[in-house]
């Protein structure tokens, strides 16, 4: 069965300090404790001199054990409860999923 990788890009607004950001990190990361299957969370700031992020300024990768953990933590109301104190501070937001076998 293949693990999925959960990415997702932010674009933070200009007034969002890193500490918000690494408390809202926090909560996410604090899912784990309650999903089954998901399995690790790694996040952080833009860091790259390429300069080809696009004015996204973090992300994380959550790595679930498959498609089933990754589809509660989605309509998990605790995800729900920490998306809505993320979606004021975003003027933008990139997921995307893919399998590794």
């Amino acid at each position: 069965m293949a693990t999925i990788k959960h990415v997702v890009l932010f674009k933070f607004k200009d007034s969002v300090s890193d500490s918000q950001v690494q408390n809202l990190f926090g909560e996410i990361k604090d899912l784990q404790s309650i999903i089954p299957g998901y399995q690790e969370f790694i996040g952080g700031s833009y860091s790259s001199p390429e300069g080809l992020n696009k004015g996204y300024n973090y992300a994380f990768i959550l790595t679930f054990a498959h498609a089933e953990s990754r589809d509660s933590y989605i309509f998990h109301p605790e995800h729900d409860r920490v998306k809505a104190k993320v979606l004021p501070l975003v003027d933008d937001i990139v997921a995307f999923d893919f399998e590794v076998p």
